[in-house]
C-alpha cells in the first residue's frame, strides 16, 4: 500500500490556507491595534490571545459536529467550505476598518473572523487521516505540514513586497493576496477532492489489506493495552513525575517563543527602527530552517535520543535570545540568529509529543494529547497579555530577556524528565521525517 501523494497535496491545501492566515494574523493585527488605534500593549496582548482562548472551546466544538455531520459533499468539506468564505469576508472588513479607522468595525470582524477559522481548522486538519489509510498517515501528516510551512512562506514573501512604510501602512493588498491564495486553495481542494468518493476508495484499499476502517476524526479512540481486569494500565507515580515535568516545560518555552513571535512585529519597529514588512525576513528564515533541519533533527535524536536534542533546542534559543537583547539596530547576522532559533524550535517540536506518547502506553494516550494542547495553549494565551504588559509599562527592552528567562527555566523543568526518552526508530523515508504533530 502507497501513499497517494497527489491526492494528499490537494487535501494539503486547506492546512495551507490556513497557516497563511495565521502568519499574517500573528504579525499584522499588533501593528494595525496599535498603530491605528493606540491600544495599549497589555489590551493588544489580551486581544491576541483572544484567538487561543476561543480555540479551546471551539475546535473540540466544531471536530465533533464534523464527526456527525452526513451530507453528499461529506463530513468536513461543508465545514472547509463556509469556513473560509466566511472568514475572507470579515478579514476583508479589517482593513476596511483600519483605513475609516473604526474600532467597533474591527471589533466585531476581528472576532467573527475568529470563530470563522475555527469553524474549519479541526475538520481541515481531520479531513487527512479520514482519506488516508492507517499505515500511511505519518507521511500523508508529513505533507500536510510541509503544506502548512509553505502557505507561512507565502504570507510572509507578501508581507515582504506588499507592507510599505510610514506611520500608517496599507494593509489591504495584503489581505487581498492572502485572501486570494484561501478561495483558490479551497477552491481547487473542492474540485479535485469528492470526500464520500475518496473514503469509500480508502476503505476498500483498506480492506483488502485486511485493515479495519474505523473514524479518523477528533472522536476517535485508540485501543489502549489493558492492565488487569480489562482495565487500562495505570501510569507509574516516576513517569506521572516526568510527564509533570515535561508539561511544566511545553508551558514554558511556548510561553518564551509566543511571546517573540506575537510581539516581534512591533519590537522591529520600536526599538530596531525597521519599516514596513522587512522583519519578515527573518521570520522567514526562522521558518525555512526549521524545515530544512526536519531531517537532521530526526536523525540526531535516533543517535542521541529525545531528551538530548530537546535540551540542544533550548540551548540554542536561549542563546539567540541572550544575543538579542544586545542588538540595538537590525544587522543580517540577525538572521542567522532566527535561522538557529527555527531549527531549535523544530528540534523541541520534533520531538516533545512523542515523549509524552510514550509515556502514555499503557495509559489514556489520547487524555494525555488533549493535555499536551492545553499545556500549550495556556501558555498562548497568558503571554501576549503578561509580555505586552511588560512591553507597555517597562520597555519593549524587556521581550528577549522575558523570553529568555522562560526559556532557561525550561531547559531545568526539562533535566527532571527521566521517562519517554525511548530513541525514535530510523525513519523508512526521508518525507516521514516531517511528521511533526500540528
Amino acid at each position: 500500500m502507497k501513499l497517494n501523494y497527489r491526492r494528499t497535496f490537494f487535501i494539503g491545501l486547506a492546512f495551507l490556507s490556513i497557516s497563511a492566515f495565521w502568519q499574517m494574523y500573528d504579525n499584522i493585527i499588533p501593528l494595525m491595534l496599535q498603530g491605528t488605534f493606540r491600544l495599549g500593549e497589555t489590551v493588544t496582548g489580551a486581544i491576541m490571545a483572544a484567538d487561543n482562548v476561543l480555540a479551546l472551546f471551539l475546535l473540540p466544538l466544531f471536530g465533533s459536529l464534523s464527526d456527525r455531520l452526513d451530507t453528499r459533499a461529506g463530513k468536513r468539506m461543508p465545514f472547509i467550505i463556509a469556513g473560509t468564505g466566511l472568514a475572507v469576508v470579515f478579514m476583508m472588513l479589517l482593513p476596511a476598518a483600519d483605513r475609516s479607522v473604526n474600532l467597533p468595525l474591527f471589533v466585531f470582524s476581528l472576532f467573527a473572523l475568529l470563530v470563522s477559522m475555527g469553524l474549519y481548522r479541526s475538520p481541515a486538519v481531520a479531513l487527512m487521516p479520514d482519506l488516508t489509510p492507517n499505515k500511511l498517515r505519518s507521511k500523508g501528516n508529513a505533507i500536510i505540514n510541509l503544506m502548512g510551512a509553505v502557505g507561512g512562506v507565502y504570507t510572509l514573501a507578501m508581507i515582504k513586497l506588499l507592507v510599505g512604510g510610514g506611520e500608517h501602512a496599507d494593509y489591504l493588498p495584503l489581505f487581498a493576496s492572502v485572501a486570494a491564495l484561501m478561495v483558490a486553495s479551497v477552491g481547487v481542494l473542492v474540485i479535485t477532492i469528492r470526500e464520500n468518493k475518496v473514503k469509500a476508495q480508502v476503505e476498500a484499499e483498506m480492506r483488502a489489506y485486511g485493515e479495519t476502517a474505523g473514524e479518523a476524526g477528533p472522536e476517535a479512540e485508540e485501543k489502549k493495552p489493558e492492565g488487569p481486569g480489562g482495565k487500562s494500565s495505570p501510569m507509574p507515580r516516576e513517569v506521572k513525575r516526568s510527564l509533570a515535568f515535561l508539561l511544566a516545560s511545553i508551558f514554558l518555552w511556548f510561553t518564551a517563543y509566543n511571546a517573540v513571535t506575537t510581539a516581534f512585529s512591533r519590537y522591529t519597529k520600536v526599538v530596531w527602527h525597521m519599516e514596513g514588512g522587512g522583519f519578515a525576513d527573518c521570520l522567514m528564515v526562522a521558518t525555512v530552517a526549521a524545515i530544512i533541519s526536519y531531517i537532521p533533527i530526526g536523525n540526531i535524536a535516533g543517535r542521541i535520543g529525545r531528551k538530548k536534542t530537546i535540551l540542544a533546542g533550548i540551548v540554542m534559543m536561549s542563546l539567540c535570545y541572550l544575543g538579542a537583547v544586545f542588538a540595538n539596530a537590525y544587522h543580517p547576522a540577525i538572521n542567522v540568529a532566527f535561522a538557529v532559533i527555527g531549527i531549535g524550535w523544530a528540534a523541541i517540536n520534533v520531538n516533545s509529543y512523542p515523549m509524552i506518547v510514550e509515556m502514555g502506553k499503557g495509559s489514556d494516550i489520547g487524555k494525555f494529547t488533549g493535555t499536551y494542547y492545553t499545556f500549550s495553549m495556556t501558555a498562548q494565551i497568558i503571554t501576549p497579555v503578561l509580555s505586552g504588559f511588560l512591553l507597555e509599562n517597562v520597555s519593549y527592552r524587556t521581550l528577549f530577556p522575558y523570553a529568555l528567562l522562560f526559556s532557561v527555566l525550561a531547559f531545568f523543568t526539562m533535566l527532571q524528565v527521566r521517562h519517554g526518552d525511548t530513541r525514535p526508530d530510523k525513519k523508512k523515508s526521508v518525507l516521514e521525517n516531517f511528521d511533526v504533530d500540528d
